[in-house]
Protein backbone atom coordinates (compact mmCIF):
# COMPACT_ATOMS: atom_id res chain seq x y z
CA UNK A 1 0.00 0.00 0.00
CA UNK A 2 1.48 3.13 -1.19
CA UNK A 3 1.62 6.36 1.62
CA UNK A 4 -0.96 8.92 1.18
CA UNK A 5 1.08 11.46 2.46
CA UNK A 6 3.54 10.57 0.39
CA UNK A 7 1.88 10.35 -2.62
CA UNK A 8 0.27 14.00 -1.62
CA UNK A 9 3.79 15.34 -1.42
CA UNK A 10 4.71 14.21 -5.11
CA UNK A 11 1.28 15.67 -6.48
CA UNK A 12 2.52 18.91 -5.30
CA UNK A 13 5.82 18.66 -6.32
CA UNK A 14 4.79 17.34 -9.79
CA UNK A 15 2.06 20.03 -9.81
CA UNK A 16 5.37 22.85 -9.04
CA UNK A 17 7.05 21.22 -12.18
CA UNK A 18 4.44 23.08 -14.65
CA UNK A 19 4.71 26.56 -15.56
CA UNK A 20 2.77 28.72 -13.66
CA UNK A 21 -0.66 26.84 -12.88
CA UNK A 22 -1.61 29.73 -10.48
CA UNK A 23 -5.55 28.57 -9.93
CA UNK A 24 -6.10 25.43 -11.26
CA UNK A 25 -3.22 24.18 -8.83
CA UNK A 26 -5.33 22.76 -6.45
CA UNK A 27 -7.25 20.51 -8.94
CA UNK A 28 -4.01 19.46 -10.75
CA UNK A 29 -2.64 18.14 -7.44
CA UNK A 30 -5.84 16.50 -6.91
CA UNK A 31 -5.76 15.08 -10.43
CA UNK A 32 -2.22 13.40 -10.22
CA UNK A 33 -2.67 11.99 -6.67
CA UNK A 34 -5.39 10.25 -8.37
CA UNK A 35 -3.71 9.53 -11.28
CA UNK A 36 -0.16 8.09 -9.03
CA UNK A 37 -2.74 6.64 -6.55
CA UNK A 38 -4.27 4.20 -9.05
CA UNK A 39 -1.42 3.34 -11.25
CA UNK A 40 0.89 2.57 -8.51
CA UNK A 41 -1.95 0.18 -6.63
CA UNK A 42 -2.19 -1.70 -9.63
CA UNK A 43 1.35 -2.45 -8.94
CA UNK A 44 2.18 -5.62 -7.02
CA UNK A 45 4.07 -4.07 -4.43
CA UNK A 46 4.91 -4.76 -0.32
CA UNK A 47 5.84 -2.92 2.56
CA UNK A 48 9.57 -3.08 3.59
CA UNK A 49 8.45 -4.88 6.32
CA UNK A 50 7.11 -7.54 4.21
CA UNK A 51 9.84 -7.99 1.95
CA UNK A 52 12.64 -8.29 5.09
CA UNK A 53 10.40 -11.13 6.31
CA UNK A 54 10.51 -12.87 3.01
CA UNK A 55 14.00 -12.04 3.12
CA UNK A 56 14.60 -13.96 6.46
CA UNK A 57 12.77 -16.76 5.21
CA UNK A 58 14.56 -16.87 1.81
CA UNK A 59 18.06 -17.14 3.76
CA UNK A 60 16.78 -19.83 6.07
CA UNK A 61 15.70 -21.72 3.17
CA UNK A 62 19.06 -21.50 1.49
CA UNK A 63 20.90 -22.39 4.82
CA UNK A 64 18.42 -25.85 5.28
CA UNK A 65 19.08 -26.32 1.50
CA UNK A 66 22.80 -26.46 1.45
CA UNK A 67 22.34 -28.15 4.59
CA UNK A 68 20.45 -30.92 3.01
CA UNK A 69 22.80 -30.83 0.02
CA UNK A 70 25.94 -31.35 2.44
CA UNK A 71 23.78 -34.37 3.99
CA UNK A 72 23.02 -35.68 0.33
CA UNK A 73 26.60 -35.92 -0.64
CA UNK A 74 28.37 -37.51 2.63
CA UNK A 75 25.29 -40.40 2.19
CA UNK A 76 26.48 -40.53 -1.84
CA UNK A 77 30.07 -41.05 -0.12
CA UNK A 78 29.35 -43.11 2.26
CA UNK A 79 27.03 -45.47 0.00
CA UNK A 80 29.62 -45.62 -2.63
CA UNK A 81 32.28 -47.18 -0.19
Amino acid sequence: MIDKEFLEKLSARLSETLPNPGLIKEDIEKQFFTLLQNSLGKLNLVTREEFDTQLKVLKRAEKTIAELEAKIAALEKAAQH
